[in-house]
Protein backbone atom coordinates (compact mmCIF):
# COMPACT_ATOMS: atom_id res chain seq x y z
CA UNK A 1 0.00 0.00 0.00
CA UNK A 2 2.98 2.72 -0.62
CA UNK A 3 1.13 4.02 -3.85
CA UNK A 4 -1.24 6.10 -1.70
CA UNK A 5 -3.72 7.51 -4.26
CA UNK A 6 -5.96 9.93 -2.49
CA UNK A 7 -5.08 13.51 -2.08
CA UNK A 8 -6.04 13.19 1.51
CA UNK A 9 -4.30 12.09 4.32
CA UNK A 10 -4.26 8.41 5.11
CA UNK A 11 -5.47 9.74 8.70
CA UNK A 12 -9.04 11.67 7.17
CA UNK A 13 -11.79 10.91 9.16
CA UNK A 14 -14.54 9.21 7.63
CA UNK A 15 -17.71 7.84 7.95
CA UNK A 16 -19.07 4.53 7.43
CA UNK A 17 -21.14 1.69 9.18
CA UNK A 18 -20.82 -1.02 11.48
CA UNK A 19 -21.71 -3.81 8.89
CA UNK A 20 -19.05 -2.71 6.69
CA UNK A 21 -16.13 -2.54 9.04
CA UNK A 22 -17.65 -5.63 11.34
CA UNK A 23 -20.12 -7.63 9.73
CA UNK A 24 -17.89 -7.81 6.34
CA UNK A 25 -20.01 -6.21 4.05
CA UNK A 26 -18.57 -4.69 1.16
CA UNK A 27 -18.41 -1.14 -0.21
CA UNK A 28 -21.00 -0.71 -2.47
CA UNK A 29 -21.44 3.02 -2.07
CA UNK A 30 -19.43 5.96 -1.71
CA UNK A 31 -20.11 9.94 -1.31
CA UNK A 32 -17.44 12.59 -1.27
CA UNK A 33 -19.37 15.01 0.18
CA UNK A 34 -19.42 18.96 -1.57
CA UNK A 35 -20.03 21.04 1.78
CA UNK A 36 -16.81 19.61 3.78
CA UNK A 37 -15.44 16.98 1.73
CA UNK A 38 -16.12 14.39 3.91
CA UNK A 39 -15.85 10.41 2.39
CA UNK A 40 -18.69 7.84 3.13
CA UNK A 41 -18.46 4.45 2.33
CA UNK A 42 -21.69 2.52 2.79
CA UNK A 43 -22.89 -0.74 1.97
CA UNK A 44 -25.90 0.45 -0.04
CA UNK A 45 -28.36 -0.50 2.40
CA UNK A 46 -30.47 2.32 4.25
CA UNK A 47 -27.51 3.34 7.10
CA UNK A 48 -29.39 3.48 10.84
CA UNK A 49 -27.53 6.24 12.89
CA UNK A 50 -26.57 3.69 15.74
CA UNK A 51 -24.26 1.85 13.17
CA UNK A 52 -22.18 4.34 11.99
CA UNK A 53 -18.75 4.81 12.87
CA UNK A 54 -15.78 6.93 12.01
CA UNK A 55 -12.42 4.98 10.76
CA UNK A 56 -9.56 6.66 9.14
CA UNK A 57 -9.58 6.86 5.20
CA UNK A 58 -6.16 4.49 5.41
CA UNK A 59 -8.14 1.20 7.09
CA UNK A 60 -11.05 1.60 4.04
CA UNK A 61 -8.54 1.54 1.53
CA UNK A 62 -6.79 -1.74 3.29
CA UNK A 63 -10.15 -3.10 3.47
CA UNK A 64 -11.11 -2.72 -0.07
CA UNK A 65 -8.48 -1.27 -2.38
CA UNK A 66 -10.41 -0.91 -5.39
CA UNK A 67 -11.75 2.32 -3.57
CA UNK A 68 -8.59 3.94 -4.87
CA UNK A 69 -9.94 3.98 -8.46
CA UNK A 70 -12.48 6.77 -6.63
CA UNK A 71 -9.61 9.17 -5.39
CA UNK A 72 -10.65 11.55 -7.96
CA UNK A 73 -14.01 11.35 -7.24
CA UNK A 74 -14.98 15.27 -7.41
CA UNK A 75 -16.69 16.71 -4.48
CA UNK A 76 -20.35 16.16 -4.87
CA UNK A 77 -20.40 13.17 -6.45
CA UNK A 78 -20.83 9.46 -5.82
CA UNK A 79 -20.29 6.03 -6.77
CA UNK A 80 -21.91 3.05 -6.65
CA UNK A 81 -21.55 -0.59 -7.58
CA UNK A 82 -23.74 -3.65 -7.74
CA UNK A 83 -21.03 -6.14 -5.59
CA UNK A 84 -18.09 -6.35 -4.63
CA UNK A 85 -16.43 -7.07 -8.06
CA UNK A 86 -18.37 -4.91 -9.89
CA UNK A 87 -17.39 -1.68 -12.00
CA UNK A 88 -17.98 1.72 -10.22
CA UNK A 89 -20.69 4.09 -11.32
CA UNK A 90 -19.87 7.66 -10.51
CA UNK A 91 -22.66 10.52 -11.10
CA UNK A 92 -22.87 13.52 -8.99
CA UNK A 93 -25.85 13.82 -6.26
CA UNK A 94 -28.47 16.35 -5.32
CA UNK A 95 -27.32 18.82 -3.03
CA UNK A 96 -29.44 17.02 0.75
CA UNK A 97 -29.95 14.18 -1.11
CA UNK A 98 -30.77 11.49 1.44
CA UNK A 99 -28.39 9.02 2.33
Amino acid sequence: MDDWPFDDAKNTATLTVRQLVHGGQPILLVFHDADDGMWQFLTGETVDMSDAMLVSLESIYRRDPSVGELADLPLGWQASRASRAGRWNRQAFATGECR
